[in-house]
């Protein structure tokens, strides 16, 4: 499937980047998907293929990290998608607990989207 050419522009802070590739290390090949329910900002970072996606997802951008032999695909649900298309997005790591569910739980941090408005 192809990025959506309309979708928000994705970027990574080197924190972000950081933790993906000691991510990699340790889980093989990445993606983040962000549903926009209970935890609507924090997209969840699983091993590629294991969350499945359909059309009821948007992949936003194949995220080059440094580092990584692959690209890190970054699928948001079609309804978030709507809310946020109008926003130039970054992945970012913060201290503290997200979901259970992403790989990054047990380190302590969670991703975190920050975004912004662009013209459009």
């Amino acid at each position: 499937m192809e990025c959506d050419p309309k979708s928000p522009a994705v970027e990574l802070t080197p924190a972000a980047a950081g933790l993906l590739r000691r991510l990699r290390a340790d889980h093989g090949p990445l993606m983040f998907h962000q549903s926009g329910g209970c935890d609507g900002s924090a997209p969840m970072c699983y091993p590629a293929g294991e969350f499945r996606t359909g059309n009821a997802d948007v992949l936003l951008a194949d995220l080059a990290v440094e580092g990584m032999p692959e690209s890190v695909p970054s699928w948001m649900s079609r309804s978030q998608y709507a809310v946020w298309a109008h926003t130039r997005l970054t992945v970012d790591v913060v201290e503290g607990r997200g979901s259970g569910f992403s790989l990054e739980a047990p380190e302590g941090v969670l991703f975190l989207i920050r975004s912004r408005l662009v013209n459009g």
